[in-house]
Protein backbone atom coordinates (compact mmCIF):
# COMPACT_ATOMS: atom_id res chain seq x y z
CA UNK A 1 0.00 0.00 0.00
CA UNK A 2 2.81 2.31 0.80
CA UNK A 3 4.36 1.81 -2.83
CA UNK A 4 0.85 2.96 -4.27
CA UNK A 5 0.92 6.00 -2.11
CA UNK A 6 4.41 6.86 -3.45
CA UNK A 7 3.68 6.35 -6.87
CA UNK A 8 0.59 8.56 -6.77
CA UNK A 9 2.51 11.72 -4.81
CA UNK A 10 4.70 10.90 -7.26
CA UNK A 11 2.23 11.77 -10.24
CA UNK A 12 1.08 14.41 -8.14
CA UNK A 13 4.17 16.20 -7.66
CA UNK A 14 4.97 15.15 -11.73
CA UNK A 15 1.44 15.67 -13.09
CA UNK A 16 2.84 17.83 -15.92
CA UNK A 17 5.23 15.41 -17.51
CA UNK A 18 2.17 12.58 -16.56
CA UNK A 19 0.16 14.52 -18.36
CA UNK A 20 2.54 15.02 -21.49
CA UNK A 21 3.33 10.71 -21.18
CA UNK A 22 -0.72 10.00 -21.27
CA UNK A 23 -1.18 12.31 -24.27
CA UNK A 24 1.96 10.70 -26.09
CA UNK A 25 0.62 7.22 -24.93
CA UNK A 26 -3.51 7.83 -26.16
CA UNK A 27 -1.66 9.31 -29.97
CA UNK A 28 0.11 5.76 -30.07
CA UNK A 29 -3.02 4.40 -28.75
CA UNK A 30 -4.68 6.18 -31.75
CA UNK A 31 -2.52 5.09 -33.85
CA UNK A 32 -3.03 1.75 -33.43
CA UNK A 33 -6.49 1.63 -33.12
CA UNK A 34 -6.57 2.59 -36.64
CA UNK A 35 -4.51 0.30 -37.47
CA UNK A 36 -5.99 -2.48 -35.61
CA UNK A 37 -10.06 -1.19 -37.14
CA UNK A 38 -11.50 -2.68 -40.37
CA UNK A 39 -12.74 -0.62 -42.00
CA UNK A 40 -15.47 -2.05 -44.13
CA UNK A 41 -16.64 0.54 -46.85
CA UNK A 42 -20.61 -0.24 -47.77
CA UNK A 43 -19.64 0.74 -51.29
CA UNK A 44 -23.43 2.38 -51.94
CA UNK A 45 -23.65 5.75 -52.94
CA UNK A 46 -25.55 6.82 -50.67
CA UNK A 47 -23.51 5.98 -47.70
CA UNK A 48 -19.99 6.16 -48.88
CA UNK A 49 -19.13 9.61 -47.76
CA UNK A 50 -21.00 9.33 -44.76
CA UNK A 51 -19.24 5.96 -43.88
CA UNK A 52 -15.67 7.83 -45.34
CA UNK A 53 -16.20 11.23 -43.19
CA UNK A 54 -17.25 9.64 -40.08
CA UNK A 55 -14.59 7.58 -39.44
CA UNK A 56 -12.55 10.80 -40.62
CA UNK A 57 -14.11 13.26 -37.80
CA UNK A 58 -15.78 11.19 -35.36
CA UNK A 59 -13.40 9.09 -33.58
CA UNK A 60 -11.15 12.25 -33.71
CA UNK A 61 -13.81 14.11 -31.50
CA UNK A 62 -14.29 10.75 -28.99
CA UNK A 63 -10.59 11.45 -28.27
CA UNK A 64 -10.71 15.41 -27.81
CA UNK A 65 -13.22 14.32 -25.24
CA UNK A 66 -11.25 11.78 -24.01
CA UNK A 67 -7.96 13.92 -23.54
CA UNK A 68 -10.09 16.33 -21.40
CA UNK A 69 -11.95 13.58 -19.22
CA UNK A 70 -8.19 12.10 -18.35
CA UNK A 71 -6.83 15.68 -17.22
CA UNK A 72 -7.08 15.86 -13.56
CA UNK A 73 -7.35 19.95 -14.29
CA UNK A 74 -10.93 19.74 -15.89
CA UNK A 75 -12.85 19.56 -12.51
CA UNK A 76 -10.42 22.84 -11.51
CA UNK A 77 -11.30 25.25 -14.26
CA UNK A 78 -15.02 24.08 -13.91
CA UNK A 79 -15.09 25.40 -10.34
CA UNK A 80 -12.96 28.10 -10.87
CA UNK A 81 -15.01 29.45 -13.95
CA UNK A 82 -18.34 28.36 -11.43
CA UNK A 83 -17.22 30.05 -8.44
CA UNK A 84 -18.94 32.84 -6.70
CA UNK A 85 -16.94 35.97 -7.08
CA UNK A 86 -16.85 36.96 -3.39
CA UNK A 87 -13.47 38.38 -1.88
CA UNK A 88 -11.30 37.21 -5.13
CA UNK A 89 -11.78 38.34 -8.62
CA UNK A 90 -11.59 36.05 -11.48
CA UNK A 91 -9.08 36.95 -14.09
CA UNK A 92 -10.68 35.12 -17.83
CA UNK A 93 -7.10 35.44 -18.86
CA UNK A 94 -5.75 32.69 -16.55
CA UNK A 95 -9.45 30.74 -17.28
CA UNK A 96 -8.19 30.99 -21.12
CA UNK A 97 -4.20 30.51 -20.45
CA UNK A 98 -5.52 26.77 -18.48
CA UNK A 99 -8.46 25.87 -21.44
CA UNK A 100 -5.70 26.37 -23.90
CA UNK A 101 -3.56 24.36 -21.90
CA UNK A 102 -5.80 21.40 -21.95
CA UNK A 103 -6.91 21.88 -25.60
CA UNK A 104 -2.64 21.58 -26.64
CA UNK A 105 -2.85 18.53 -24.84
CA UNK A 106 -6.21 16.93 -25.99
CA UNK A 107 -5.58 17.60 -29.24
CA UNK A 108 -2.53 15.28 -29.67
CA UNK A 109 -4.38 12.22 -30.17
CA UNK A 110 -6.88 13.52 -33.02
CA UNK A 111 -4.41 14.82 -34.65
CA UNK A 112 -2.64 11.71 -35.31
CA UNK A 113 -5.73 9.62 -35.96
CA UNK A 114 -6.60 12.47 -38.76
CA UNK A 115 -2.97 12.08 -39.84
CA UNK A 116 -3.11 8.31 -39.94
CA UNK A 117 -6.22 8.22 -41.30
CA UNK A 118 -5.35 10.75 -44.85
CA UNK A 119 -2.18 8.99 -45.33
CA UNK A 120 -3.59 5.33 -45.40
CA UNK A 121 -6.17 7.16 -47.60
CA UNK A 122 -9.12 4.47 -47.60
CA UNK A 123 -11.45 6.82 -45.95
CA UNK A 124 -10.89 9.46 -49.01
CA UNK A 125 -11.44 6.93 -50.94
CA UNK A 126 -14.71 5.58 -49.74
CA UNK A 127 -15.90 9.10 -49.36
CA UNK A 128 -15.34 10.52 -52.74
CA UNK A 129 -15.27 7.60 -55.13
CA UNK A 130 -18.60 8.46 -56.86
CA UNK A 131 -16.63 12.22 -58.06
CA UNK A 132 -13.64 10.65 -59.52
CA UNK A 133 -13.48 12.52 -63.09
CA UNK A 134 -14.10 9.68 -65.86
CA UNK A 135 -13.91 12.03 -68.71
CA UNK A 136 -10.30 12.45 -67.50
CA UNK A 137 -9.30 9.26 -65.95
CA UNK A 138 -11.80 6.93 -67.88
CA UNK A 139 -12.71 5.08 -71.06
CA UNK A 140 -14.02 8.07 -73.56
CA UNK A 141 -15.20 5.43 -75.86
CA UNK A 142 -17.76 3.65 -72.97
CA UNK A 143 -21.40 3.48 -73.79
CA UNK A 144 -22.82 6.64 -71.82
CA UNK A 145 -24.60 5.36 -68.40
CA UNK A 146 -27.35 6.81 -66.61
CA UNK A 147 -26.17 8.90 -63.53
CA UNK A 148 -27.51 6.90 -61.04
CA UNK A 149 -25.92 3.85 -62.72
CA UNK A 150 -22.68 5.64 -63.17
CA UNK A 151 -22.92 6.27 -59.21
CA UNK A 152 -23.81 3.18 -58.45
CA UNK A 153 -20.96 1.68 -60.05
CA UNK A 154 -18.30 4.10 -59.25
CA UNK A 155 -19.28 3.70 -55.30
CA UNK A 156 -18.07 0.26 -55.51
CA UNK A 157 -14.67 1.29 -56.20
CA UNK A 158 -13.41 0.73 -52.88
CA UNK A 159 -14.38 -2.62 -53.07
CA UNK A 160 -12.53 -4.58 -55.47
CA UNK A 161 -14.05 -8.00 -55.50
CA UNK A 162 -17.56 -6.85 -56.41
CA UNK A 163 -16.00 -3.93 -58.56
CA UNK A 164 -18.10 -4.73 -61.94
CA UNK A 165 -16.63 -0.86 -64.15
CA UNK A 166 -13.35 -1.99 -65.41
CA UNK A 167 -14.99 -0.88 -68.96
CA UNK A 168 -15.76 2.66 -67.44
CA UNK A 169 -12.67 3.39 -65.25
CA UNK A 170 -10.03 0.72 -64.15
CA UNK A 171 -10.18 0.29 -60.45
CA UNK A 172 -6.34 0.78 -59.59
CA UNK A 173 -6.19 4.13 -61.62
CA UNK A 174 -9.24 5.03 -59.67
CA UNK A 175 -8.29 4.04 -55.94
CA UNK A 176 -4.64 5.46 -56.79
CA UNK A 177 -6.07 9.34 -57.67
CA UNK A 178 -7.98 9.39 -54.43
CA UNK A 179 -5.27 8.05 -52.40
CA UNK A 180 -2.77 10.49 -54.04
CA UNK A 181 -4.92 13.37 -53.14
CA UNK A 182 -5.91 11.91 -49.43
CA UNK A 183 -1.83 11.92 -48.60
CA UNK A 184 -1.49 15.37 -50.25
CA UNK A 185 -3.97 16.67 -47.89
CA UNK A 186 -2.49 14.15 -45.10
CA UNK A 187 0.83 16.05 -45.89
CA UNK A 188 -0.70 19.27 -45.43
CA UNK A 189 -2.33 18.64 -42.39
CA UNK A 190 0.71 17.48 -40.40
CA UNK A 191 2.38 20.78 -41.82
CA UNK A 192 -0.51 22.71 -40.65
CA UNK A 193 -0.42 21.40 -37.04
CA UNK A 194 3.13 21.71 -36.87
CA UNK A 195 3.54 25.24 -37.44
CA UNK A 196 0.54 25.73 -35.66
CA UNK A 197 2.16 23.90 -32.47
CA UNK A 198 5.48 25.95 -33.64
CA UNK A 199 3.69 29.46 -33.30
CA UNK A 200 1.87 28.53 -30.36
CA UNK A 201 4.38 27.14 -28.57
CA UNK A 202 7.53 29.94 -29.39
CA UNK A 203 6.00 32.90 -30.57
CA UNK A 204 2.82 33.31 -28.11
CA UNK A 205 5.22 34.08 -24.97
CA UNK A 206 7.46 36.37 -27.07
CA UNK A 207 4.49 38.94 -28.07
CA UNK A 208 2.71 38.86 -24.84
CA UNK A 209 5.36 37.60 -22.16
CA UNK A 210 4.53 39.72 -19.38
CA UNK A 211 0.50 38.30 -19.61
CA UNK A 212 1.86 35.09 -20.26
CA UNK A 213 4.06 35.18 -16.71
CA UNK A 214 1.05 36.45 -14.93
CA UNK A 215 -1.73 33.44 -16.70
CA UNK A 216 0.77 30.88 -15.98
CA UNK A 217 1.71 31.78 -12.34
CA UNK A 218 -1.86 32.06 -11.39
CA UNK A 219 -3.26 28.73 -13.22
CA UNK A 220 0.20 27.48 -11.24
CA UNK A 221 -1.08 29.28 -7.69
CA UNK A 222 -5.11 27.88 -8.28
CA UNK A 223 -3.72 23.85 -9.01
CA UNK A 224 -1.02 24.25 -5.98
CA UNK A 225 -4.04 26.20 -3.94
CA UNK A 226 -6.60 23.49 -4.66
CA UNK A 227 -3.76 20.62 -3.39
CA UNK A 228 -3.26 22.08 -0.18
CA UNK A 229 -6.56 22.77 0.33
CA UNK A 230 -7.39 18.99 -0.07
CA UNK A 231 -4.35 17.37 1.79
CA UNK A 232 -5.02 20.40 4.90
CA UNK A 233 -8.76 19.02 4.57
CA UNK A 234 -7.57 15.28 4.65
CA UNK A 235 -5.46 16.10 7.47
CA UNK A 236 -7.87 17.62 9.56
CA UNK A 237 -10.86 14.45 9.04
CA UNK A 238 -7.99 12.29 9.98
CA UNK A 239 -7.61 14.24 13.05
CA UNK A 240 -11.11 14.51 13.91
CA UNK A 241 -11.78 10.94 13.00
CA UNK A 242 -9.36 10.43 15.62
CA UNK A 243 -10.31 12.25 18.49
CA UNK A 244 -14.06 10.89 17.74
CA UNK A 245 -12.77 7.61 18.07
CA UNK A 246 -10.74 8.10 21.21
CA UNK A 247 -13.46 9.95 22.86
CA UNK A 248 -15.59 7.09 22.31
CA UNK A 249 -13.27 4.37 23.60
CA UNK A 250 -13.31 6.62 26.48
CA UNK A 251 -16.37 6.78 27.01
CA UNK A 252 -16.60 3.51 26.74
CA UNK A 253 -13.87 2.74 29.14
CA UNK A 254 -15.49 5.23 31.78
CA UNK A 255 -18.66 3.16 31.56
CA UNK A 256 -17.15 0.03 31.92
CA UNK A 257 -14.97 1.39 34.99
CA UNK A 258 -17.74 2.35 36.50
CA UNK A 259 -19.52 -0.94 36.14
CA UNK A 260 -17.03 -3.01 37.89
CA UNK A 261 -15.64 -0.55 40.20
CA UNK A 262 -11.91 -0.04 37.97
CA UNK A 263 -10.43 3.00 37.43
CA UNK A 264 -10.29 4.17 34.10
CA UNK A 265 -7.21 4.15 31.65
CA UNK A 266 -5.69 7.65 30.75
CA UNK A 267 -5.92 9.16 27.46
CA UNK A 268 -3.32 8.27 24.91
CA UNK A 269 -0.11 11.28 24.82
CA UNK A 270 -0.91 12.00 21.36
CA UNK A 271 -4.86 12.88 21.80
CA UNK A 272 -3.98 16.51 22.46
CA UNK A 273 -2.03 16.64 19.26
CA UNK A 274 -4.66 15.54 17.26
CA UNK A 275 -6.98 17.44 19.03
CA UNK A 276 -4.53 20.70 18.23
CA UNK A 277 -5.00 19.69 15.00
CA UNK A 278 -8.58 20.47 14.36
CA UNK A 279 -8.31 24.42 14.52
CA UNK A 280 -10.99 24.33 16.48
CA UNK A 281 -13.18 23.15 14.27
CA UNK A 282 -14.93 20.55 16.21
CA UNK A 283 -18.14 19.69 15.41
CA UNK A 284 -20.04 18.76 11.85
CA UNK A 285 -21.92 21.97 11.80
CA UNK A 286 -18.30 24.14 11.76
CA UNK A 287 -17.06 22.31 9.34
CA UNK A 288 -19.97 23.04 7.07
CA UNK A 289 -20.10 26.04 7.45
CA UNK A 290 -16.00 26.52 6.90
CA UNK A 291 -16.40 24.73 3.59
CA UNK A 292 -19.29 26.46 2.62
CA UNK A 293 -17.34 29.72 3.27
CA UNK A 294 -14.24 28.44 1.21
CA UNK A 295 -16.44 28.32 -1.66
CA UNK A 296 -18.61 30.89 -1.65
CA UNK A 297 -15.75 33.31 -0.67
CA UNK A 298 -12.47 32.41 -0.64
CA UNK A 299 -9.52 34.91 0.85
CA UNK A 300 -8.56 37.46 -0.97
CA UNK A 301 -5.15 37.76 -2.72
CA UNK A 302 -3.47 39.95 -0.22
CA UNK A 303 -1.88 38.60 2.19
CA UNK A 304 -2.07 40.67 5.40
CA UNK A 305 0.64 41.21 8.65
CA UNK A 306 -0.75 39.39 11.37
CA UNK A 307 -1.83 41.86 13.07
CA UNK A 308 -4.19 43.03 10.72
CA UNK A 309 -5.71 39.77 10.31
CA UNK A 310 -9.05 39.87 10.70
CA UNK A 311 -10.13 36.10 10.10
CA UNK A 312 -12.49 34.85 7.03
CA UNK A 313 -15.92 36.89 7.83
CA UNK A 314 -17.32 33.82 7.88
CA UNK A 315 -17.45 33.28 11.62
CA UNK A 316 -18.30 37.06 12.76
CA UNK A 317 -14.73 37.48 14.12
CA UNK A 318 -13.30 41.07 13.67
CA UNK A 319 -10.50 43.24 15.26
CA UNK A 320 -10.07 46.77 15.60
CA UNK A 321 -8.06 47.93 12.50
CA UNK A 322 -4.46 49.54 12.61
CA UNK A 323 -4.96 53.09 12.32
CA UNK A 324 -2.58 54.53 9.48
CA UNK A 325 -0.69 57.10 11.44
CA UNK A 326 0.09 53.98 14.18
CA UNK A 327 3.64 52.79 13.22
CA UNK A 328 3.82 48.78 12.55
CA UNK A 329 5.24 48.00 16.27
CA UNK A 330 3.25 50.05 18.31
CA UNK A 331 0.60 48.87 16.25
CA UNK A 332 1.33 44.97 17.30
CA UNK A 333 2.02 46.24 21.21
CA UNK A 334 -1.89 47.65 21.03
CA UNK A 335 -2.73 44.27 20.12
CA UNK A 336 -0.39 42.69 22.04
CA UNK A 337 -2.30 44.80 25.46
CA UNK A 338 -5.43 44.24 24.06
Amino acid sequence: MDKFRMIFQFLQSNQESFMNGICGIMALASAQLYSAFDFNCPCLPRYNLAYGLGILLVPPFILFLLGFVLNNNVSMLAEEWRRPRGQRGKDPAVLRYMFCSMAQRAMIAPVVWVSVTLLDGKCITCAFCTSVPVETLGNTSHPGLSQGDMKRVLARIPCKEIYDGQELIANEVAVRYLRCISQALGWCFVLLMTTLAFLVRSLRPCFTQAAFLKSRYWSHYIDIERKLFDETCAEHARSFAKVCIQQFFEGMSTDLAAARCHPPRKAPADAGEAAEKLLGITDQGTMNTALKSWHRCKPPLHLHPPAHHSGNGWAGEQQPPAHPSVPRKETAAYYSRV
